[in-house]
């Protein structure tokens, strides 16, 4: 199967995360309530809320923290309204950057990220403007902390519905199409695996990658990716960087 080698930048994002535990589990409610919202409290006929919870628990979020999230939710439907909105622009050098937002002020949100865009050498653009060079695929990354027999990995991923699997250094990868996520997802889950499924996500996946040589243009990259992560009303931020 094709590689896809998105392992580093994974890890990168979830260490970073790992650091500010309280503001990933605050995004983490939010897109929870939205969800209940949307398609109400039982996952089992609420899709969209079975996919974050999973997600969730991949990020280590306590399943009573979960619980009480949907609990609120569905307690208090007449809460803040949040809006998901989408910002593209480019960074240094013109990568690509992709920036969803679940926000409850549009103004704010488009001030703050723009406002990012900038201090980070880089610009806001219009709807569209990158957003045709990534593909939505849910992804799964899994460690390699035990020894692990690819070839049935491989095939219990594919027979779930997964459409590309590849080994790289550090563990695996599993790419399934976004309504196949939450089957593959499942199945390893259901397989008992011996290794930590390090993440698990409805992503968005660069068809290439953008290399940056400057250290100036590493350094104002990176400053932008941090001053994204600092904003509450950003969930996820999308890119082409390649960072070795």
């Amino acid at each position: 199967m094709s590689g896809h080698s998105k392992f580093s930048n994974i890890k990168h994002k979830k260490e970073r995360n790992d650091s500010a535990k309280g503001r990933v589990f605050t995004r983490l409610g939010r897109e929870i309530a939205v969800a209940v919202k949307s398609g109400g409290a039982d996952p089992a006929v609420n899709g969209k809320l079975r996919d974050i919870i999973l997600k969730a628990k991949s990020s280590n979020m306590p399943n009573d923290t979960i619980d009480r999230s949907i609990k609120k939710a569905a307690g208090d439907l007449n809460a803040v309204n949040y809006e998901k909105v989408t910002y593209e622009g480019y960074g240094p050098n013109g990568v690509a950057v992709m920036v969803d937002a679940l926000t409850d002020n549009r103004n704010r949100a488009a001030a703050n990220v723009r406002n990012a865009f900038t201090k980070g050498g880089g610009n806001m653009g219009t709807t569209g403007c990158v957003s045709y060079l990534f593909d939505e695929k849910g992804l799964i990354v899994i460690g390699n902390e035990e020894e692990f027999d690819e070839d049935e990995l491989m095939m219990l991923a594919l027979e779930a519905g997964a459409e590309d699997f590849s080994v790289e250094e550090d563990g695996c990868e599993i790419l399934a199409a976004p309504d196949r996520f939450s089957d593959v997802l499942e199945a390893l889950q259901k397989a008992k695996l011996p290794n930590e499924i390090l993440s698990s996500e409805v992503t968005f996946i660069p068809q290439t990658y953008a290399m940056l040589t400057d250290p100036e243009d590493i350094k104002k990259m990176r400053k932008l990716l941090d001053l994204l992560d600092e904003e509450d009303d950003v969930m996820n931020v999308y890119h082409n960087w390649y960072n070795e």
